[in-house]
């Protein structure tokens, strides 16, 4: 039964948590990593110390100067004393152990970044590309918000305990994703299980890895204000999740409780067709249109991601946009999206696009819409 209403721009923070399982986690997130949709969440929007699990934004912002030609996996960086007494040896951390003042190809310190956790590997990119580590967690922070993460603040490039430093398991979640989907050509670097470094021989810190349950990525965590941390993805039957579980008590549990998440994923979820392509979800208000209202269609099927149940599922569905929208309106033009909601709270969000041009309407229509406007307190945007 599908339950069809709409709203304008209501607070995806709103949602009950998670139904059918239960976590010992502080918080928690299980992700499909096809289309975005929560299958679990649980405190997902609190902000906490993200701890080694930073490293996917420094990360991040590598990946993207390396995408944009602005350095080359061969370009080296040097080693400063900063960064090796901050992170290398001396700082008794997780270490790639770079000498003091020498060079490291980007290469190496991406590995050393990823595969061992490097501090001085992430401090030492960071004073490469960014000058300073201060300029570069602003540089973090920037990125951030450019690919949609409105919560998540970075005082260093490293996850060293500092109380501005810190993310949600929501976001944590989408960063993953979005590192998955836009550096493909990156991306294995998370799988490579050993990395050899001068005399060093440095072995994934990531549990999943070695279960034989598909898992390709990406990052732990662990500072003691933080607990035990990790983001992992796997992917069985050709099926991608995305697991992001925060401070637990020890680093079995941690392992445990993110796969006892992946395996109720994979078990409990299923993927199911609401629409048809083209087929007409519903309508948007237009102010100072030729018309009202503007229909709204999926891009080609909408799918989404559900529990398995035997008989069909009671869901809630909501037309989400900023609105009343302004004309010109485009055939084609995202406009919102299609938040459906299953009785576990599963949450998948569908962009819509509009099916239809709407042009400008005279001052006739203007009038009618102003008049809706003082009866009905809508705000033109």
């Amino acid at each position: 039964m599908l339950l069809l209403t709409a709203v304008v721009a209501a607070p995806l923070s709103a949602l009950a948590q998670g139904g059918g399982f239960t976590t010992r986690a502080k918080a928690a997130v299980l992700m499909d990593g096809d289309t975005g949709a929560i299958m679990y969440q649980s405190n997902a929007d609190e902000l906490l110390p993200p701890a080694s699990i930073s490293k996917l934004m420094t990360a991040a912002v590598t990946f993207r100067a390396l995408k944009e030609g602005r350095i080359k996996p061969t370009t080296e960086f040097t080693m400063s004393e900063h960064a090796w007494r901050t992170g290398g040896a001396p700082s008794r951390t997780s270490s790639m152990f770079v000498p003091i003042n020498t060079p490291a190809t980007i290469d190496d310190l991406l590995k050393g970044l990823i595969i061992q956790s490097g501090n001085d590997a992430a401090i030492c990119l960071a004073e490469g590309l960014g000058g300073t580590e201060d300029q570069f967690a602003k540089r973090m922070t920037v990125e951030a918000r450019r690919i949609g993460l409105t919560k998540s603040t970075f005082a260093n490039p490293s996850g060293l305990y500092d109380p501005a430093q810190l993310m949600t398991a929501r976001e944590i979640a989408l960063l993953a994703r979005y590192i998955i989907k836009e550096y493909p050509e990156y991306y294995p670097i998370f799988s490579q299980k050993l990395f050899e470094y001068r005399k060093h021989k440095f072995y994934n810190r990531n549990p999943l890895l070695p279960l034989e349950i598909g898992a390709d990525g990406l990052k732990t965590g662990m500072v003691k204000e933080s607990g035990y941390n990790l983001v992992g993805s796997t992917v069985q039957g050709g099926k991608r999740l995305i697991v992001v579980v925060m401070g637990l008590a020890t680093e079995n549990e941690r392992t445990a409780e993110a796969k006892r998440l992946l395996d109720w994923g994979y078990r409990s979820f299923a993927p199911f067709k609401l629409f048809n392509a083209g087929e007409t979800v519903g309508s948007a208000r237009v102010w100072g249109g030729e018309r009202f209202f503007v229909p709204l269609t999926g891009n080609g099927p909408i799918t989404v991601i559900l529990p398995r149940v035997p008989e069909n599922p009671r869901l809630k569905a909501e037309i989400v946009y900023d609105g009343p929208l302004k004309p010109p309106i485009k055939k084609g033009d995202k406009v919102g999206v299609l938040r459906v909601t299953s009785q576990s709270n599963s949450v998948n969000e569908v962009p819509l696009y509009a099916a239809e041009d709407v042009e400008a309407g005279g001052l006739m229509r203007r009038g009618l819409d102003s008049l809706a406007h003082m009866a009905l307190s809508w705000v033109p945007l």
